[in-house]
């Protein structure tokens, strides 16, 4: 009983290359991303430096790693609505701006955040 399916691993394996192409062409192309991608790499730094908790880097990762992922969709809404509609529409701009809200408020709670975890360090 043959079967032309791929074996599972390698379907794994191509989806996470998918992935990678998709974060690279995220990173390649969208300028937000680019800059969330330094803010990520500062953050960063910033936790060896003052030595923040194992808590302060759990809740960090996540943030960044939310920031950048809702960015990704976002940037994916943005294709999709663009290839539905190229010219402009009242109803995909309101589409447009709802998915940057959603970045804007994740990256809103990240500066919190990141306020809460670094202010205190300069005191």
């Amino acid at each position: 009983m043959g079967s032309s399916k791929e074996p599972f691993i390698i379907n794994r394996l191509k989806s996470v290359g998918y992935a990678f192409k998709g974060m690279l062409i995220l990173v390649k192309t969208e300028a937000s991303i680019k800059i969330q991608l330094v803010i990520a790499i500062a953050v960063t730094i910033a936790g060896f430096y003052f030595d923040i908790s194992r808590t302060e880097w759990m809740i960090q990762l996540v943030m960044i790693g939310m920031v950048m992922s809702i960015e990704g969709v976002n940037t994916a809404l943005e294709y999709i609505a663009d290839f539905i509609h190229p010219e402009h529409h009242p109803k995909i701009g309101l589409i447009k701006d709802v998915a940057a809200g959603a970045v804007f408020i994740a990256s809103i709670i990240a500066c919190i955040i990141a306020g809460l975890i670094y202010v205190p360090k300069f005191s």
